[in-house]
């Protein structure tokens, strides 16, 4: 297997988390480490100037209110293996929804997710990786998002401030990044199709920032109930075809398949990946 290979196994993996980024290179372009900077995030290369200070007000939310009501819950915990061809259980992830709270003023949902090579993939990728968002409750636009990356030895922490006008602040261990309206990172794109009524709604269509660069994500459902079986159990699921695409041309090696459960939570049971090298499938063990 190779080493092109397994960074697309790691990818998808990610990507049923939100991953950060779509089969692509991992550490390219990712040099943010504890700067201050305000970013243009679009198709094509980044431009970083010197931004503003500043810190965000976070107070917790009381549970109960309008925006709690949907599929989505505070304290939600998703365990999830990965299988990569004929090797079962390569990567482990864990997708949760830590709480709702007050950020920047606005209220948000902060998610996180947790992704782990297992051996024998271990042995040759170590990757133990996180990922945190402070998404808006509203559309799920990002508001801030924090990868902490260890993929064999190498180590890096990237705190990006998501901001549409430049004039919201970032303190100096953030990084500033112009997105346009709407924008939304990995792990809210994730949440945010769950939210989704996929009985009234055919496609939906997201821009998405992986950390890097700024890719436009297409969502369509292409099957309303099929029965699905993987660890935790056999469910009814709605299925939804992901198509990412950068500067109008879809990524050929980036193609996801997402099984939500059609129960009151919409749980993501199953991704299936395709690209060039082989098919995964990152398979529900637990919900909590």
């Amino acid at each position: 297997m190779t080493k092109g290979a397994l960074s697309v196994i790691a990818a998808g993996v990610l990507v049923c988390a939100g991953g950060a980024y779509w089969a692509r290179g991992r550490f390219t372009g990712l040099r943010h480490d504890r700067a201050s900077a305000s970013t243009v995030a679009g198709p094509g290369s980044s431009v970083s100037t010197p931004s503003s200070a500043g810190n965000p007000v976070k107070a917790a939310v009381t549970p109960g209110s309008s925006e709690a009501a949907g599929p989505l819950r505070a304290g939600e915990v998703l365990e999830f293996a990965a299988d990569v061809a004929k090797l079962s259980n390569v990567a482990n992830l864990r997708l949760q929804i830590r709480e709702r709270r007050t950020f920047f003023g606005k209220t948000a949902w902060h998610l996180q997710a947790f992704a782990r090579t297992e051996n024998p993939l271990r042995m040759v990728f170590e990757l133990d990786d996180q990922f945190d968002s402070y998404s808006d409750t509203g559309n799920f636009s990002s508001l801030q998002y924090e990868m902490r990356l260890n993929e064999r030895g190498q180590k890096m922490e990237s705190i990006q401030r998501m901001t549409t006008t430049g004039a919201e602040p970032a303190s100096e261990s953030v990084t500033q990044t112009r997105v346009v309206p709407g924008t939304r990172d990995p792990l809210g794109l994730m949440q945010y199709l769950r939210t989704v009524d996929w009985s009234k709604t055919r496609e939906v269509r997201s821009p998405v920032y992986d950390g890097r660069k700024l890719y436009d994500v297409r969502a369509a459902l292409t099957g309303a109930s099929q029965d699905v079986t993987v660890p935790a159990g056999t469910f009814a699921a709605s299925t939804i075809d992901i198509a990412v695409f950068d500067e109008g041309v879809e990524l050929k090696d980036a193609h996801f398949t997402l099984h939500l459960a059609n129960n009151a939570f919409r749980t993501p049971v199953l991704l299936e990946a395709t690209t060039p090298f082989a098919v995964a499938r990152v398979q529900l063990v637990t919900a909590k």
